[in-house]
């Protein structure tokens, strides 16, 4: 992640006092203070629409997951670069839904969509080489995508 996307993610978490997501996840169980996250506003049709999205992409991940469990790297590749990657933007109106979202909140879509498709290129090179080290790393990146946004904000 560049320099500059990495502190538009990171700076409403420390803004909103969010120590870690394991503390925030601890905290929630014990009574603790309200979530420090930033509420975004979403229209009905566009909440329902990103919920979609969000949930989609977790079915992906996990789609991918398996696909690399069972070797099929090329699999894993093409869900990648499909349902998560820079390609899939036209498909869940990335354009619509964006011009509700903090400038943050963009950025780590931005981050994850381009870091899912770095990941489908990795796929498909570890299809070659056998060699899954690259794409696992590549994997984690889109990961961490997720938490950052879902660590800084929720919607409304």
């Amino acid at each position: 992640m560049r320099p500059s996307t990495l502190a538009l993610v990171l700076a409403p978490i420390a803004a909103a006092g969010c120590v870690s997501i394991s503390a925030t996840h601890h905290a929630a169980h014990s009574g603790a203070p309200p979530d420090g996250r930033i509420e975004v506003a979403f229209p009905e049709p566009m909440r329902t629409h990103t919920l979609a999205s969000m949930r989609d992409h977790l079915l992906a991940l996990q789609e991918i997951q398996r696909a690399l469990a069972e070797g099929a790297h090329d699999r894993a590749a093409d869900l990648a670069e499909r349902r998560l990657g820079m390609t899939s933007l036209a498909a869940h109106g990335a354009h619509d839904v964006a011009k509700f979202m903090p400038e943050g909140m963009q950025a780590a879509g931005t981050a994850m969509h381009r870091s899912a498709s770095r990941f489908a290129v990795e796929a498909a090179n570890a299809g070659a080489t056998g060699d899954t080290r690259k794409a696992l790393a590549a994997l984690a990146d889109v990961t961490a995508q997720c938490v950052a946004c879902h660590a800084a904000y929720r919607m409304k």
